[in-house]
């Protein structure tokens, strides 16, 4: 077997899913990296080998003779970067949030289908052990038809995660309802089966605006300044020159199919992780932790109060990145550039997510007003729907 040659945009810190690629005579290898950071290209050989290609400006690898390409820079650039390498016919691996407005996912979807370039996005959650714990149960019925669907993420590192370099600027991410939690709203979606229609939100920036310090650490990256120590949040300095983003949304969503959701974000607990409830005809369910360790427990029967769990399933977390969710994804799609098919993500299903996020996003700083969130052309949802074929 040929290995698939694929290119990588970005060199940053998501760049360990190039390292995932690259496997030389074992199927895929990365043949070409491009990054503004000379720094970072120069070091392009020691990671994938003196072979690969390497470029400042992504527009000179269009033509490269490329099989695939992982785009995994900033969010404000993945829709420019995404349309060339779709226009060129090469296959994109789309890291999320596919794009920072609903427009920009539109337009990415409209060439992939006018181009007929495979498309992939980036949205590995769905292959987190605890979420597909969770779906299993769902599909098996374990709580009958779900009806509501409650999400708190816990982002106990935001400080020094979003507020520190281009994510708290939010003409780069739209704001960090939508740039994090794209993840969360396209599991209420999946383990819902239905999309967003109609949103209100509120939130603010309530802490990390009341910080003086700032500084540009531009050529820095968030490994060198990633601290535990730094706590508690008021005490965080060097924040990036411009914040403007909120550290706290709560959102309400009501889906298509009648479901009700609502999403809770916050940038400054001690704690980081994510809590979902789900609540149907015939039970509830609830994730305790998200990584190694984490249990889903499951009620059927009433009770007075606070009662053990009828079922609890205990969640391995292989090996692997994002609670072992990268390998498969990297695997998932190169199987998607190889030969084609159905995956489990979806680029309809990654646009959902951030048209309700951008919605939500617009009603926060709009006074919490509701916003009709628009689905996709139904022709563009139908391509996709048969895995692009």
């Amino acid at each position: 077997m040929d290995d698939i040659r694929l290119g990588v945009i970005g060199l940053g810190n998501r760049s360990d899913l190039a390292d995932l690629a690259h496997r030389p005579g074992s199927g895929s290898l990365v043949a070409a990296a491009c990054d503004r950071d000379r720094q970072l290209l120069t070091r392009a050989e020691q990671r994938f080998g003196t072979q690969v290609r390497t470029a400042a400006d992504h527009h000179e690898l269009l033509d490269a003779g490329l099989d695939g390409v992982l785009v995994l820079t900033p969010d404000h650039t993945h829709e420019g970067i995404g349309l060339d390498f779709l226009q060129a016919g090469v296959p994109v691996f789309l890291d999320k949030p596919m794009a920072i407005t609903t427009e920009g996912c539109d337009r990415l979807l409209a060439a992939a289908h006018r181009h007929r370039t495979p498309l992939y996005v980036g949205h590995n959650m769905r292959h987190m052990p605890v979420v597909v714990a969770m779906r299993e149960l769902i599909v098996k019925g374990a709580i009958g038809e779900v009806k509501a669907i409650w999400c708190r993420h816990f982002v106990g590192h935001g400080g020094d995660f979003y507020f520190k370099d281009w994510h708290a600027d939010r003409r780069l991410t739209t704001g960090l309802l939508l740039q994090k939690g794209a993840h969360d709203i396209d599991v209420i979606h999946w383990l819902a089966g239905g999309y967003t229609r109609r949103v209100n939100a509120m939130g603010g920036l309530t802490v990390y605006g009341d910080i003086d310090s700032h500084r540009d650490r531009s050529g820095e990256r968030m490994t060198e300044w990633l601290s535990t120590e730094n706590w508690p949040p008021l005490s965080q300095t060097g924040l990036h020159p411009v914040v403007d983003v909120e550290d706290l949304s709560m959102m309400q969503m009501q889906l298509d199919n009648g479901v009700l959701a609502s999403y809770q974000q916050c940038h400054y607990t001690p704690d980081y992780w994510r809590n979902y409830t789900v609540i149907g005809t015939e039970g509830r369910l609830e994730n305790f932790g998200d990584s190694e360790g984490a249990e889903v427990h499951v009620w059927n029967r009433r009770s007075d109060g606070r009662a053990e769990a009828d079922l609890v399933v205990p969640v391995h977390t292989p090996a692997g990145t994002h609670g072992g969710a990268d390998p498969v994804l990297m695997a998932e799609f190169l199987r998607f550039v190889r030969d084609g098919g159905a995956t489990v993500t979806s680029p309809v299903a990654a646009r959902e997510a951030v048209a309700a996020g951008h919605a939500a996003t617009m009603s926060l700083r709009e006074g919490g007003r509701a916003v009709e969130v628009a689905a996709p052309d139904r022709d563009l949802a139908a391509y996709f729907g048969h895995g692009q074929s």
